[in-house]
């Protein structure tokens, strides 16, 4: 089976930068379907444009715009297209970077989609920073991976816990219910008393159910704002947001920035 050695990857790369055993890149995909292999070092594909599909010995995930999917470096696998066009952005880092920062190497077990809104933010500010890369990116993308290695490390420490089964079904109603959320409404689909799941969600959510909710909602925002061809106003619309000024009020609470200069910015890119 195929090995890619550090930095290679099927398709045609667009632009790559490299700080200290860390490795950027963006890349479109080109082949229908990638022959099985696995990658010498581990790494992140955020799928910026078009739908991928990863498969692997255990499952097939398809990985729509906006995906942040993690490949073990021990995990064969292969990707197939299903758009016309098609690419992403990886993060790589060797396994020695991960020992430098006293980094566990079982960090994530096995290739998965990542759903943590938290960690698709941090993505979105590390691509960003990819795009721009000056004399600061250096320092700024070692801190944002430290923050995502510890948001990864606190994701394995929830699931390690006996969660209960109810919270896996509200996660379902959170990352895909279209529905205007309010907590009767989780309530009477749940089956489970609204004051059971005010307290105890935070618990299971690392945070507050309105944050969550609305981490969802820009989570959501972020390969939305990769189309052109929707004006932000039907964006709005589509993540339910009660108008613009509060799309846009929420989104610059987490990047510093308005929907139209994030827009701007990954533009260049893409």
């Amino acid at each position: 089976m195929k090995i890619l050695t550090k930095g290679k990857y099927y398709g045609n790369q667009k632009s790559e930068v490299s700080f200290n055993g860390v490795l950027l890149s963006q890349y479109t995909y080109t082949a229908e379907r990638t022959d099985w292999h696995y990658h010498e070092n581990p790494y992140f594909m955020y799928v910026l444009g078009g739908n991928m599909k990863d498969c692997n010995t255990k499952v097939k995930t398809l990985c729509p715009p906006g995906s942040l999917m993690f490949n073990n470096w021990q995990e064969p696998h292969y990707g197939s297209k299903h758009s016309d066009n098609a690419g992403g952005f990886h993060l790589e880092f060797e396994k020695s970077w991960l020992e430098k920062n006293e980094i566990a190497l079982n960090l994530l077990e096995g290739s998965q989609l990542i759903q943590n809104p938290q960690i698709h933010f941090l993505f979105a500010k590390l691509y960003n920073e990819f795009i721009l890369t000056d004399n600061y990116s250096e320092v700024s993308v070692e801190v944002l991976l430290l923050q995502i290695c510890e948001k990864l490390a606190g994701i394995k420490e929830i699931n390690s816990r006996n969660i209960p089964t109810w919270i896996h079904g509200l996660k379902e109603l959170l990352h895909y219910d279209t529905t205007n959320l309010s907590l009767k409404y989780l309530s009477d689909e749940l089956k489970i008393h609204p004051v059971h799941i005010s307290r105890a969600a935070p618990k299971y959510l690392s945070m507050s159910l309105g944050e969550y909710i609305r981490q969802q909602k820009i989570k959501k925002a972020i390969p939305l704002l990769f189309d052109s061809t929707l004006s932000l106003t039907e964006i709005t619309y589509q993540l339910d947001f009660s108008d613009q000024s509060h799309f846009n009020k929420v989104f610059k609470s987490y990047f510093n920035m308005n929907p139209s200069l994030f827009r701007k910015q990954i533009g260049k890119n893409l």
